[in-house]
């Protein structure tokens, strides 16, 4: 039976929470690494801090996925996940300005306590936005939802990684603080969290999800038919789709990317920062204009999301997505290139564009896949495809990082540089972790090639 079609309205308000979803996570991936190492945090350290974000995922989603596949309540199937993750992810982003207050004698343990701790909320929150698309909106329209959930991930990406600068424009210092958080990142943290919790709360009164007898007439099930509902885990991993097995292997590849670039963006600009006349290293500026780069990746993800829907029933999904990949791989390898702070944001260009596809294609490639009745479990064991790659590229990218310095800084001691060289030391290792970024995203782009797109038979 076919869904009843949503007014675009109607789907906008689906995924509105999502928005200040995205503000906090875009927080998070701006300042995360600058938090850490003004906390004490070593280069060479920061892709382990980062192993909280995947490994939060591969274990919270799958699950949060599972139950809410099961849950029936009057306030509906996914929304009291969405509401409960919010309330968690607005506290932490109240106390991660305030580890040094809270562990005074180890500041950095409390980072990575609530850097874990706000990751958990994150997933909690954003594994039901995935599964209340599939829900609601039918085959017909399922693209369309997910392209306008990507137009507010990115407006969101946006707004959060600009909250910096806002600040600062609104007087609020950028100065560093000595083993503690700047001010102006902390009020970030502040304001983020609110609207946060504001825009999921619209979309929870907003949103009136399927009762269980509508939703199994839409879905050809019967009520008093439990089983395809009650399928375990494992059972649903051994009957993965095709489709998914090699959509994860694209995934894998672009995740791994975006996750190298998430940890050395900042390391890789601030350089640009040194003061040749003085040898000062402006940190708070470099720290506020690694906002302003990510702020920039998802302007033009907003811009395609527009025009992706229609561009997807042209040319397909995966002539769409493979393309967008592709602009990424660009987008990495321009980056090692640009030494100028203002032609850096040419590159974010490109990966922005890669960003929407990413955001969109794989989600509209697997609804049509999957059957609906199991959507939420599928959905949170595909987060499997973000998370492993990340884990994956947290675990080895110190030892890459401890590799490549050596050559980097031919011969010398780390230790006897100045603090300009290794500032330039550090931005070149990075360097070298963005051209595998770049590798990797062009090694997804034509893995595309062999997803074949299949629609689940009720």
């Amino acid at each position: 039976m076919k869904k009843p079609e949503l007014s675009f309205w109607q789907i906008w308000n689906l995924s509105f929470g999502f928005l200040g979803v995205q503000i906090g996570y875009s927080l998070q991936n701006s300042n995360t690494s600058s938090i850490l190492q003004s906390l004490g945090a070593d280069l060479s350290h920061l892709s382990y801090f980062w192993l909280a974000a995947p490994l939060a995922g591969l274990i919270v989603q799958p699950i949060v996925g599972l139950f809410s596949d099961r849950t029936w309540t009057r306030f509906g199937r996914r929304i009291p996940y969405i509401m409960g993750g919010a309330v968690i992810s607005s506290i932490a982003l109240f106390l991660m300005p305030n580890c040094p207050v809270l562990l005074a004698f180890a500041p950095l343990a409390m980072g990575a306590l609530i850097l874990l701790f706000m990751d958990l909320s994150f997933n909690i929150t954003m594994q039901p936005f995935r599964a209340l698309v599939t829900d609601m909106l039918d085959d017909s329209q399922k693209t369309e939802g997910f392209v306008i959930q990507t137009f507010l991930i990115n407006l969101g990406a946006v707004i959060g990684a600009l909250l910096p600068l806002f600040m600062t424009w609104c007087g609020v210092s950028d100065a560093p603080v000595e083993g503690g958080v700047s001010r102006h990142i902390a009020y970030s943290y502040y304001l983020g969290g609110g609207i946060l919790l504001l825009t999921v709360l619209i979309t929870a009164l907003k949103v009136k999800e399927y009762p269980p007898e509508q939703f199994a007439r839409y879905n050809a099930t019967r009520q008093d038919e439990p089983q395809p509902v009650r399928r375990g885990f494992l059972d649903l991993m051994k009957n993965m789709p095709r489709t998914m097995v090699r959509l994860g292997i694209t995934q894998f590849c672009s995740w791994a990317a975006l996750f190298l670039m998430w940890n050395y963006l900042k390391p890789l600009i601030t350089a640009s920062f040194v003061d040749p006349a003085s040898g000062n290293v402006d940190i708070g500026a470099a720290e506020t204009w690694t906002g302003v780069l990510n702020a920039v990746y998802p302007v033009p993800a907003c811009i395609m999301a527009i025009f992706m829907t229609q561009l997807a029933s042209k040319w397909g999904n995966k002539t769409v997505y493979a393309c967008c990949l592709l602009c990424g791989a660009i987008g990495y390898f321009g980056l090692t290139a640009v030494e100028n702070r203002y032609l850096q944001m040419l590159p974010m260009v490109f990966i922005g564009i890669a960003w929407a596809g990413i955001l969109a294609m794989p989600y509209a490639i697997l609804s049509r896949a999957i059957d609906a009745r199991n959507a939420g479990a599928y959905m949170g064991i595909f987060n499997f495809t973000i998370t492993i790659p990340q884990i994956c590229m947290g675990l080895v990218g110190g030892l890459i990082v401890k590799a490549v310095k050596p050559f980097v800084l031919g011969g010398q001691r780390y230790e006897l540089l100045s603090r300009v060289e290794q500032v330039q030391t550090d931005s070149t290792t990075a360097g070298w972790m963005i051209a595998l970024a770049g590798a990797f995203m062009l090694l997804a782009a034509l893995s595309v090639h062999f997803i074949t797109e299949k629609h689940h038979e009720a």
